[in-house]
């Protein structure tokens, strides 16, 4: 038998399942997709990684408090990140997807793959110790060697993080020129 792969709603699923000349091809659709999506890692697996990624985080920060966070700063980010573990992990079903957990995943590393000090380094040394498998981007030098701006969330983190760049003394000044440019250009067309 040949497989015939098509796009089908669920009502017309439901359709051909009540009708016995259809029924091998719902079948045909329903395995092909829970094969498909079995080769990835689980929700549940990849949840629980992530999980022990926002432990890390949260004792990072305890652990090496960032000087310019105030007490009320660090409570809030403590609660952000529990409360993103606990959405997670007991997901309303219509988030309980492996888009919606690359999306929280993102979220909770913004901040230490932006951000520096010894906060970040404890965390990035700690994700290795635990052999998950996040690495740390560096996005700025994707940024520069391409030239350009891609979209709106690589402009929100180029203006985020120009300054702290350079002061930090991760960009050069002909870098951080280029980087205004591209700005500017990226403005210009409107994205």
């Amino acid at each position: 038998m040949k497989a015939v792969y098509l796009t089908v709603n669920y009502e017309g699923l439901r359709w051909m399942c009540q009708h016995e000349n259809f029924v091998g091809m719902a079948l045909v659709l329903t395995l092909g997709k829970k094969l498909k999506s079995m080769s990835k890692k689980s929700y549940e697996e990849q949840a629980e990684v992530l999980s022990k990624a926002i432990d890390i985080a949260i004792e990072s920060v305890k652990k090496f408090r960032p000087k310019d966070l105030r007490d009320s700063d660090i409570a809030q980010f403590i609660s952000v990140y529990e409360s993103s573990k606990a959405d997670i992990l007991d997901p309303n079903f219509k988030f309980k997807t492996l888009r919606a957990l690359e999306d929280t995943k993102n979220g909770i590393l913004i901040y230490f793959q932006e951000g520096s000090g010894p906060d970040v380094n404890f965390f990035w040394d700690r994700i290795r110790e635990e052999k998950i498998e996040y690495k740390r981007v560096n996005k700025m030098a994707k940024i520069l060697k391409r030239k350009r701006i891609a979209n709106r969330m690589e402009l929100d983190f180029v203006i985020d993080c120009i300054v702290p760049y350079q002061q930090e003394g991760l960009i050069n000044e002909g870098e951080s020129k280029m980087l205004k440019k591209m700005i500017g250009d990226f403005e210009k067309k409107g994205k």
